[in-house]
Parts: C-alpha cells; sequence; structure tokens
C-alpha cells in the first residue's frame, strides 16, 4: 500500500514539475506567418488596437465626407460602429483624416490628424448593438496648434498620427507632419516637445510612424519621404532624455512597428513606390524583424500589426479594407 502512496505521489510531483515547465517554456517569435481573412469591406482602416476581451478598436478614415469613424470588430468578426463624424477630407489626392487609436483600460484614445485632436471615448460599457458616440460628444484636445507653435518645419506642418503609453502612464505622440515625438503628461494634460526625428538625408524626411517602449527607450518607425526610396527607412530609438539615434536601418517605407513577446520589434512596410508610372506597387508590402528579414511578404500598404492571444496577430490594410489574421 505505502508503494502504491508514494508511486502515486511521485506521478503527481512529476505532473507539476512538466506543468511548470511548460508555463515557463518561453514563447518563440514567429519567422513566418500563415494568413486568413478575417475582416473585410473596412473604409481606409489605418490604425487599430485590441483589449483584454480580444475586441479589436479600428480607425478608419472614410470617404473624405467627414465620415471618418472607430469601430470595434469582435473576436468573431462582426463590426460595429462605435464613434462616428470624426474629421476626413479629400486632399492632395488621397483621403486624409484618421490618425491610429489606442485601447487603455476601458478608453480609447483617438487622433484624428487632420483636425489635430486627441478624442478620448469612454468605451467600457460599449457592447455590440450599441449606438455609435458622435465625435463632437467626446472630450478631446487641440495638438496641432501646440505644435505649430514649436516651427519645427518649413513651412509648418502637423500631423498626430501614432501613440502609446510610456514610463509613468504619460502619452507619447507621433506627428508625422512634424517629425517629432510630443509628450503629454497623464495628470496636467500638458504637452511638451520630446524629441525631433532627424532627416534620413538632406533632402528627405524621416516622417515617424510607428512607436513602441520597450522597458527602456522608444523604438520609432519612419516612412521616409519621398521620392521613397528603397531601402532609405530606418527604425530610430529614443532614450528617456529625448536623444534621438538609429536603431535599424534598410527599411522601406515603414508604417508601424510592434514588440513580440520577446520583445523585439516587427515591422510593416507599406509599398515599393514606382517612378513610371508614379506611385505605390500592390503587393510589395511586407512584415520584417529588426534584421529586415521577411516573415510575410506579398502585403498591399498595410499600416498596422497587432499582437492577438497565443500565436496569433492582426494586420491590417488601408487600400484593400481588411484585416487578416496571422497564425504562425
Amino acid at each position: 500500500m505505502r508503494k502504491l502512496q508514494t508511486l502515486g505521489f511521485l506521478l503527481t510531483l512529476f505532473f507539476f514539475i512538466g506543468c511548470e515547465e511548460d508555463e515557463n517554456e518561453p514563447i518563440q517569435d514567429p519567422t513566418q506567418f500563415t494568413a486568413t481573412d478575417f475582416v473585410l469591406g473596412l473604409k481606409m482602416p489605418v490604425g487599430m488596437s485590441i483589449d483584454e476581451k480580444g475586441q479589436l478598436w479600428v480607425a478608419e478614415t472614410g470617404t473624405g465626407n467627414n465620415d471618418a469613424q472607430v469601430s470595434m470588430i469582435t473576436p468573431a468578426g462582426m463590426v460595429h460602429p462605435v464613434v462616428t463624424g470624426l474629421n476626413s477630407v479629400f486632399a492632395n489626392g488621397s483621403v486624409e483624416g484618421m490618425g491610429h487609436v489606442l485601447y487603455k483600460n476601458g478608453k480609447l484614445y483617438i487622433l484624428n490628424g487632420n483636425a489635430g485632436r486627441l478624442y478620448i471615448a469612454d468605451v467600457s460599457s460599449f457592447k455590440s448593438g450599441d449606438a455609435p458616440k458622435a465625435a463632437s460628444s467626446l472630450e478631446s484636445e487641440d495638438i496641432k496648434t501646440f505644435v505649430h507653435g514649436l516651427n519645427l518645419t518649413d513651412p509648418v506642418n502637423s500631423n498626430a498620427y501614432q501613440l502609446t503609453f510610456g514610463p509613468d502612464d504619460h502619452l507619447y505622440i507621433v506627428d508625422a507632419g512634424a517629425n517629432a515625438i510630443i509628450k503629454r503628461d497623464k495628470n496636467s494634460k500638458a504637452l511638451e516637445l520630446f524629441a525631433r526625428i532627424p532627416n534620413i538625408d538632406p533632402a528627405t524626411e524621416a516622417v515617424p510612424t510607428g512607436i513602441v517602449f520597450n522597458g527602456t527607450r522608444f523604438l520609432v518607425s519612419s516612412l521616409s519621404g519621398g521620392p521613397f526610396i528603397k531601402g532609405s527607412a530606418k527604425i530610430f530609438q529614443v532614450d528617456l532624455q529625448g536623444n534621438v539615434s538609429d536603431y535599424k536601418t534598410g527599411f522601406t517605407t515603414a508604417t508601424d512597428i510592434l514588440l513580440t513577446p520577446n520583445n523585439k520589434p516587427l515591422i510593416t512596410e507599406f509599398a515599393e513606390f514606382s517612378f513610371s508610372p508614379p506611385g505605390f506597387v500592390a503587393g510589395t508590402g511586407r512584415i520584417a524583424n529588426e534584421e529586415g528579414v521577411t516573415i510575410l511578404g506579398g502585403l498591399t500598404m498595410p499600416t498596422d500589426l497587432e499582437k492577438g492571444e497565443d500565436k496569433t496577430y492582426y494586420l491590417l490594410s488601408y487600400a484593400e479594407g481588411t484585416i487578416q489574421k496571422l497564425t504562425y
């Protein structure tokens, strides 16, 4: 009887040791993605953020008739408008308006670059089927006036595009027009210039697009300005004092940056640019790791990548109006 009890004890011990080893086993970073369609028919989506329920919050640029909006997408792929009536205009040959959206603790932080404003929406109680909120009813803050006052570019420009939370929960906003990072104090909401992103070369602006904080520094992706030479875009690193230096080079029209579970960056590239005829070439976008190795190619104008549960990611295409589910 004692032998059986001892055997049972050992089996139980081995079981728990095995479980502990499984739990502590590191998650491998992706080396290749498999893509499947998840959501179709979005109106020029720019950015998205995922919440603790696996719901995606997506910023859609619209058609240029002040019809930009933020939508919530359920884990089953159902789309529900959440905020409507955001600024959207047709200018410079394309539809402009929305920047990215960021979810945290039941609130959405929404950038509308064309209007130069940060909107904040409480969505903690929002559920499928609820009526959307009008943008005019939301708390909002003027970003553009502050940025214009800094006179960072000639002519003066501002396009509040992407955002992240950094140390002490202060908000850091990437301005793609001013080539700068703006810090918003979490208590006073005061704005200050945190960092200026230098030109790629004397004739080419950086056009920062994405930002993440890896625990010690910020990593910032850049589109690079025209003529969008292949391999000219950089990933910059910014320390806590706002000092900027190169982190990685050799990218092309980088639009977003995301950290893997092992704190390594993944980068989305928009497309290669053709001079004849002029324009971005469909199917030349990709996801790459920090060494420039392709994880998923053949993409058309991706602008955002988000991490889901386990080995699942979500990829947004601005041009195709789609979200794909990526697995590995």
